[in-house]
């Protein structure tokens, strides 16, 4: 038992050492005709590498299973006998190597629950009359009453009692722009108080929390999809017995070992079993060249047969970074006015500054003599003489600055525009209306018209925001189906149902509340410049946020899956070809050895074509690009 588990344990020396023997058996050859060094370290990479795959088939048999592994062993056995160590060697270094694939994405996709856990809250500041204590989250519980300071996580879900404040809600709601709260309002564990102090109410702890339950859907999604089957386990089912049976069967009837032992040698999927693999590997490979990182094989054929692709906004169709869209100007000197506000800005915590300052740029800011924050309305400062006020709608009027009528209108379309407002004045005159949103991104419209034209027939944006702004972005980028107000639950379920009506459902985000729908979905994707846990969760990644990489993705998937299926034809129709050769006499050992490895080098050829492969597009642009460097 101890050596089973230190054989299973060091799977991955084994691959390494049984390659490295390989090739310098066939260096030996190849280059200094070393023929019986060549047989030795043949036979010496076989015996390292095969005891995993003795163990496994031994314990597939076991539980009466009849595996691939136990074809490979008795085959390996077979090859032996009649000295054919390079056959038995080869065999196992491919099989293993596959096998290796597999293992290594599923111990990538399990830390993603390790690291969403260190992102929970571990303690609370709970209020004990007069006096404030620091308590393990575990010992919160509901109705304590619990003090937030500037920068801390917020540790329950509850209700502020006491306090106001902008909250960073992406963890749970995906959204970037920050959400000013106060009294009387709920607040979700895990979220991060940037700026002001509460006193809050706790109503939902530990597991039963917003961010709780992120965790625990997580947990269930990468759950089910571990559960799949991979091919190989299917095909062995029927195609172990049959060669197994016929090898006995042709013994019997010609009475001759030997070439029942030809059978399990040539009738071994050696094409098959590096076949799959090596599309694999190519696929994945062309990806990384591009800026995709595919995490699995298995997703290939999921994310090709996508119908549906559904996707979370801020930070995936949109650019996830607030910015100036608009600045009407009701002054003659917009530069002095934008210098004015940036200077003020540079002075303030508000959220909204910092998409000021952005849009201003390098400037020669003005130097700021006092400032006076008025809470959840705006700020006022002095710049010598002058007196700059920047703020909300209701700050003006409390402040007798008057809105004209042209700025009530520039007011009403920008807020219709899915706007955030501020407005600026100078000695009590309104010289600015500025419009801050979270931008669509400038690819995305032609991305999805062109992944359409691939094959998506349904397209879904799902947010935390609300329904108004969601409709906005979606009429912006001819997205019908657009659903708002979604916490991390209501996505995941929405999923749930997709794939219930028998829909593939790709899905794409960036943020923590996205990881259990990303983990869910049929492919999973994320933007690489989202949260490390959705990053995690995801089947791919799109490494530099590229939007338009999409397209690279579903192409390549497809593109990936067709030459699987090519390998899987060529390698199981080579193997007919050889055993009804063998039986009707026009294949013998040698030749049979030949047409075996050159099918295994026809797959190799065919998978190694993935890694030219560009979209349509991609080509396009390519063309076009060259066209303007002959021009110039």
């Amino acid at each position: 038992m101890k050596l089973q588990q230190f054989l299973m344990k060091h799977k991955h020396p084994v691959v390494l050492i049984s390659g490295i023997l390989i090739v310098s058996a066939f260096i030996s050859k190849f280059l200094f005709d070393w023929n019986p060094v060549y047989s030795l370290t043949m036979a010496m990479a076989a015996i390292i590498g095969v005891p995993p795959i003795f163990i496994q088939a031994y314990q597939a048999l076991k539980v009466k299973i009849i595996s691939i592994e136990l074809l490979v062993s008795i085959a390996v056995t077979g090859a032996f006998i009649i000295g054919e160590f390079s056959e038995a060697a080869i065999v196992i270094f491919l099989f293993l190597f596959g096998g290796l694939l597999e293992q290594k994405t599923l111990e990538k996709t399990r830390s993603a629950i390790r690291e969403l856990t260190k992102m929970a809250p571990a303690s609370a500041l709970r209020i004990n009359g007069d006096n404030i204590e620091e308590i393990n989250i575990d010992d919160v519980t509901k109705g304590d009453l619990l003090l937030v300071k500037t920068g801390a996580q917020i540790p329950v879900d509850g209700i502020i009692q006491e306090g106001k404040g902008y909250i960073n809600e992406a963890s749970v709601t995906g959204e970037s722009m920050t959400a000013g709260k106060t009294t009387g309002e709920k607040v979700f564990a895990g979220t991060i108080l940037e700026n002001g102090t509460l006193k809050i109410e706790a109503e939902k702890i530990g597991e039963d929390t917003t961010f709780g339950k992120i965790i625990e859907l997580v947990e269930e999604a990468q759950d089910n999809k571990s559960e799949a089957e991979r091919f190989m386990d299917r095909f062995a089912k029927y195609y172990t017995p049959i060669v197994l049976l016929l090898a006995l069967i042709v013994g019997l009837i010609f009475q001759n070992v030997h070439l029942a032992i030809t059978i399990l040698i040539l009738g071994c999927p050696g094409a098959l079993v590096i076949g799959v693999p090596v599309s694999n590997v190519a696929g994945i490979g062309n990806g990384a060249k591009n800026g995709i990182l595919i995490k699995s094989g298995e997703l290939m054929a999921a994310f090709s047969k996508a119908d549906t692709m559904v996707f979370d906004k801020t930070g995936t169709l949109t650019s996830g970074k607030p910015a100036v869209s608009e600045a009407k100007a009701y002054t003659d000197d917009l530069q002095e006015a934008l210098r004015l506000a940036a200077s003020v800005e540079r002075e303030s915590e508000h959220p909204l500054g910092q998409a000021i300052l952005d849009y201003v740029g390098k400037t020669e800011y003005a130097k700021i003599d006092k400032t006076e924050v008025v809470k959840g309305q705006g700020i006022i400062a002095h710049v010598g003489s002058e007196e700059i006020m920047i703020g909300n709608q209701t700050f003006m009027e409390n402040h007798a600055v008057w809105i004209n009528n042209q700025a009530k209108q520039d007011l009403l379309y920008l807020q219709q525009s899915g706007n955030s407002t501020v407005f600026v004045a100078i000695n009590r005159q309104l010289t600015l209306l500025i419009g801050i949103k979270d931008q669509v991104r400038p690819e995305a419209k032609r991305t999805l018209r062109i992944l359409k034209q691939m094959g998506i027939k349904r397209f879904v944006m799902l947010t935390g925001d609300n329904q108004t702004t969601a409709e906005i972005v979606g009429n912006e980028l001819g997205i019908t189906e657009v659903h708002g107000d979604f916490l991390p639950e209501d996505k995941s379920s929405f999923i749930k149902r997709l794939q219930e009506e028998g829909r593939t459902v790709a899905f794409i985000g960036d943020g923590v509340n996205d990881s259990p729908s990303i983990a869910l979905a049929d492919a999973g994707i994320a933007m690489g410049s989202g949260t490390d846990i959705a990053v995690e969760t995801s089947d791919i990644i799109l490494m530099h946020s590229h939007f338009k990489k999409l397209i690279h993705a579903f192409g390549l998937t497809k593109k990936t899956t067709a030459n699987m299926k090519g390998n899987i034809i060529i390698a199981v129709g080579t193997v007919v070809f050889l055993l009804i050769g063998l039986i009707f006499g026009y294949i013998h050992m040698a030749s049979g050895m030949l047409v075996h490895e050159l099918s295994i080098l026809a797959v190799v050829i065919n998978g190694m074509r993935l890694l030219r492969y560009r979209t349509k597009d991609e080509k396009l642009d390519s063309y076009q690009v060259q066209n303007k460097t002959l021009e110039v």
